[in-house]
C-alpha cells in the first residue's frame, strides 16, 4: 500500500522516471508472488504424485488435492486481462525441479507412514516421470 501512495506522490509531481520504476518494482514484486505461490502448490502437488507412485496407489483424499493444487496453480498463472500466462512450460518446469527434494522429503513423512528416507523414497519412483505428470496436469 506504501509503494501505492509513493507512486501517486510521484506521478503528482510529474515525476514520470520514478514512477515507471516504482511500476516496474511494483511487478516485479507481483510475479515473485506469484511464484512463490505456485512454488507452494507444485510441491503439493509433487508430494501427492510422489506417495501415487511410491505406493502404487492413491486415495479420495490424495486425488482431491491433486485436483485442488492444479486448479490452483492455473488460477494464480493465468493473466486475467491480457489472457496468456505469467509463466511459460520451460519457468514451470523448473520450479517443479526446484521443488522437488522438498515434496520428496515432505513425502517421505508421509508415504508407507513414514518407514522410509527421502532417498529411499526417491529410488521406488522416477523423477522425470513425476515432473512430466505434474506438468501434464498443469496443461490441461
Amino acid at each position: 500500500m506504501e509503494e501505492l501512495l509513493e507512486l501517486r506522490q510521484f506521478l503528482e509531481q510529474g515525476k514520470i522516471y520514478e514512477a515507471l520504476l516504482l511500476v516496474d518494482e511494483l511487478e516485479e514484486m507481483s510475479l515473485s508472488d506469484k511464484i512463490n505461490k505456485i512454488d507452494s502448490y507444485g510441491v503439493i502437488l509433487l508430494i501427492h504424485l510422489i506417495k501415487q507412485k511410491a505406493e502404487k496407489r492413491s486415495t479420495r483424499s490424495w486425488d482431491v488435492s491433486i485436483e485442488n493444487t492444479v486448479r490452483e496453480i492455473n488460477k494464480i498463472n493465468k493473466r486475467r486481462k491480457s489472457g496468456g500466462f505469467y509463466l511459460n512450460q520451460a519457468e514451470l518446469i523448473d520450479i517443479l525441479q526446484q521443488g522437488y527434494q522438498v515434496a520428496l522429503k515432505r513425502a517421505a513423512l508421509e508415504a508407507f507412514e513414514g518407514h522410509y528416507e527421502a532417498q529411499e523414497l526417491a529410488a521406488m519412483v522416477d523423477q522425470k516421470e513425476i515432473l512430466t505428470q505434474a506438468l501434464e496436469f498443469i496443461q490441461q
